[in-house]
This record gives structure tokens, sequence and C-alpha cells, in this order.
């Protein structure tokens, strides 16, 4: 493993590469108790056991083949209400990556990697810790199908199976922290107008009519998403509604 990235600023300059621990998030917030890393510290895990997705879902890799890992940042510029901008910069970072390796991949709200056809690439779990002043450190799990050609999971893919090539994931894995960094400091000033409607023309099933699911079932189509994170959704009467997470799914 690379000790450190040459070709970034800040990120990457502190890589703890391990061969297995539970959670690379778990391991990066007791670092971050002890002290012992600081914004731009990356975790990276060859296997990771007990990973964590949205919606308390596990996270599961075949040891070797993906890439799993954790950026600590410290977006002390942001206030908590703006911690979505965090998802868009990372989310469309990591799209544009892997964009250049496989056509058909989209975001699908809030920060998960799909296909289109195939299924899910990838995930991106942001944790915050919150200060009085706004938010001292967020956390940036990253979990990405590459070269994993079988899965136990129903509707999960890999770059792998959708371009039929073996991948070097750590030329993917050096790409995207320059990616997130450049995202990043675009995001410190106040610059990310261009990412947020990219993050947006890039959503899974925007514009198209589909079946959803909020307390009853419904058809609606993606329309956008809030300042706030939140998804927006015309329904048929015309309607408009946003869904906070965990409030609305695809069926």
């Amino acid at each position: 493993m690379y000790k450190f990235l040459a070709n970034t600023i800040f990120l990457g300059k502190d890589i703890i590469s391990l061969t297995e621990c539970h959670s690379t998030n778990d391991f990066a917030f007791e670092k971050i108790r002890i002290k012992k890393v600081g914004e731009g510290s990356i975790i990276i895990a060859e296997n990771q056991t007990k990973g964590r997705g949205q919606r308390g879902n596990n996270w599961c890799s075949e040891p070797g083949k993906n890439l799993t890992f954790s950026i600590v940042l410290k977006p002390e510029f942001l206030d908590p209400t703006e911690q979505f901008d965090l998802n868009i910069v990372v989310s469309q970072a990591i799209w544009e990556v892997l964009s250049e390796y496989g056509h058909g991949i989209k975001v699908k709200w809030p920060n998960d990697l799909v296909h289109y056809l195939d299924g899910k690439i990838g995930g991106i779990l942001i944790e915050n810790i919150i200060g009085h002043k706004g938010i001292d450190y967020s956390v940036i799990g990253i979990g990405l199908n590459i070269n994993q050609k079988k899965f136990s999971i129903e509707g999960a893919t890999s770059l792998y199976n959708i371009s039929g090539v073996e991948m070097d994931k750590w030329e993917i894995f050096k790409l995207i922290i320059q990616k997130i960094e450049m995202a990043y400091l675009k995001l410190k000033k106040r610059s990310i107008e261009d990412l947020r409607n990219s993050y947006i023309h890039n959503l899974y099933r925007l514009g198209v009519w589909e079946s959803f699911f909020d307390q009853f079932n419904f058809t609606g189509k993606i329309i956008g998403v809030s300042r706030e994170g939140e998804l927006i959704i015309e329904k048929e009467d015309g309607s408009l509604n946003h869904y906070s997470f965990k409030e609305v799914r695809f069926i």
C-alpha cells in the first residue's frame, strides 16, 4: 500500500492500512477519540468484517477484491443543516471516476452508486460529530465493488461485472481521493453549484415514473433534491413531496 498520495494537498498524507477490521468508520472514530488522526487521514482495509451502510444495512465485500476505506475530514465551516453538501461532493467525485471505467453508472439517492441495469456498485456512509460551532468531524465510509465476480446479496454488482475487465483498484483509489479533495476544496470556497447540478442530473431514475412506498404504495417520479438533501418526488396528482432518509423507497 501507499504510505501517502503524492498528487494531493492533504488527503491521504496519513494512510492507515489494515489487513482486516470490523469497520473502517468505527476504527476512524476510535482514532479520533484518542486524537491519533487528523483531517485527511484515511483508513483502508483489505477485509472489512462488519461494514455498515445506509439504513443500518450490512456491507459485505470479498477480501482483496474491492475498496473499503474511510476518510477523516473536519468541515467546521459547514453548518449541520448543510451536511448534505458533503454527500454531494463525495458522491459526485466518485461517480466521475467510476464513469470512466463503466457506462450507465448513476447516483441513487442519497449516496449509492448503481448501474442502471446490473445493480449496486458501491455505497457511502457519512457519519458526523456535531459540536457547538458546527461539524467537528466527518468520517466518510466508502465501499466500492471493483473486481468481485460473485455476490451472495441480490442486486449487487462490480466494475468487473459491468466491463468484463479486471481493474487496478489502487489506481481507482488514487483517482477517487484526488477527485474528492478537489471537490471538497470547492465546497470550502462555497463553489459547488456545478457539482450540485451534476448530482441531480446523474440521479438514478430521474424523471421516470416509478412505484414507491412511503406509508402507502404510489406512483411518482423523482424531479430533484432540496438543499437540505430531501428527495423531491412528483406524484400523479401533481403534488410535490419531500422525503428525508428512510421515509421513502423504491418498490
